[in-house]
C-alpha cells in the first residue's frame, strides 16, 4: 500500500522549503520557508499540478500573506504565536471548484453561534470515580489505535494503526487516555513542534457512551498542564466545525476561534471543515 503522505525538504543558493506531501487528504501544506519568494511559489506552482493535489496549505509569515494574495492565495485562517509567538497566516490554493465549496458553511456558523449563546460554565462537571486519567506509554498503543477504529470511520492520518500510534508516542507526542473498567475510552494528544515552540492539541476520540461526563475537557487540560511545565506556550487545535461538542469544549477552555480551513481533511465520514482555535498558555 503506498504511503499516505511524504515529508519534503528542498534545498537551494536562493530558497529552503519543507513541504508535507499529503497523498490521502489529497493536499500540499507549506510547513517551512525562507529565502526567493518568486522562486519558492513557482516551485510549489510546480508541485500542486501533480494529479493528487487539490488544495495548497501556506503556513505564512505576517511579512508575506498579502503577497500570497497577489498569487491568487486566500486568507482561511490564522494560528496565534504559532511561529515562536509571531502568528501563522494561513494561506491557501485550491486547484478544483469542487474542493474549494463548503456544503455545511451555514451550519457551521450557527454551531458557532450557538456555543456563544451558551456562554462560559465555570462550574466543571463532576467525573465519576471509576474513570481514571493517565499519560499514555508505550504499551497503550494496541488499546489506543482500537478506540481510534471504533470512533472514526475515515481519520485524516492512520491513527487506528498500532504502529503508527507507537511512533508518535516514541517521537515525543504527549498523549494522555482515560480508563473506565480498564479500557481506554477517550484519548487525546499533543503534537509539539518544537523548532517553533508550539503545539497542536488533536486526536481527541471518546466512545460515544462516555461522552457525557466532560472527559475531554480534563483531558485536555492535563495536555496543557504538560506543555506549560516544558515551555511551550502557544497551542492550538482544528477542530471539525460540524462538531458542537468538540468546539464547545475547546470554548470553555479559553481558545479564541480564528477562522475555518475548508474541506481541510477527510475525517468521521466525510471531507470537512475544520475550524481554528488557538490559545496562548502563558496568560
Amino acid at each position: 500500500m503506498a504511503k499516505p503522505y511524504k515529508n519534503v525538504k528542498l534545498s537551494t543558493s536562493d530558497y529552503q522549503l519543507e513541504l508535507f506531501l499529503d497523498y490521502f487528504n489529497k493536499r500540499i501544506r507549506i510547513d517551512h520557508y525562507r529565502g526567493n519568494m518568486t522562486q519558492i511559489l513557482q516551485e510549489i506552482s510546480h508541485i500542486s499540478n501533480e494529479d493528487f493535489c487539490e488544495k495548497v496549505l501556506f503556513y505564512s509569515h505576517p511579512e508575506h500573506w498579502q503577497e500570497l494574495l497577489s498569487h491568487g492565495y486566500e486568507l482561511e485562517g490564522v494560528i496565534p504565536g504559532y511561529f515562536s509567538g509571531t502568528h501563522n497566516y494561513v494561506m491557501t490554493l485550491y486547484t478544483k471548484n469542487e474542493r474549494r465549496t463548503s456544503q455545511y458553511w451555514v451550519k457551521e456558523n450557527e454551531i458557532l453561534q450557538d456555543i456563544k449563546n451558551k456562554g462560559l460554565n465555570m462550574n466543571d462537571k463532576l467525573v465519576p470515580t471509576d474513570y481514571s486519567f493517565r499519560k499514555a506509554e508505550v504499551g497503550d498503543t494496541r488499546q489506543l489505535a482500537e478506540l481510534y477504529g471504533k470512533v472514526f470511520q475515515v481519520y485524516p492520518t492512520p491513527m487506528n494503526d498500532q504502529q503508527y500510534v507507537k511512533t508518535m508516542i516514541e517521537g515525543g507526542t504527549y498523549f494522555y487516555l482515560v480508563e473506565y473498567q480498564n479500557e481506554i475510552v477517550s484519548a487525546a494528544s499533543a503534537d509539539v513542534n518544537t523548532i517553533f515552540h508550539n503545539a497542536e492539541l488533536t486526536d481527541c476520540a471518546t466512545l460515544k457512551v462516555h461522552r457525557k461526563h466532560g472527559l475531554m475537557k480534563k483531558l485536555l487540560t492535563y495536555l496543557e498542564q504538560d506543555l506549560r511545565k516544558n515551555g511551550i506556550y502557544y497551542t492550538y487545535s482544528l477542530a471539525r466545525a460540524l462538531s458542537f461538542g468538540m468546539n464547545y469544549a475547546f470554548y470553555q477552555l479559553g481558545y479564541q476561534y480564528h477562522g475555518r480551513l475548508i474541506n481541510n481533511c477527510y475525517i468521521f465520514d466525510k471531507l470537512e471543515d475544520m475550524n481554528i482555535w488557538g490559545k496562548d498558555l502563558s496568560s
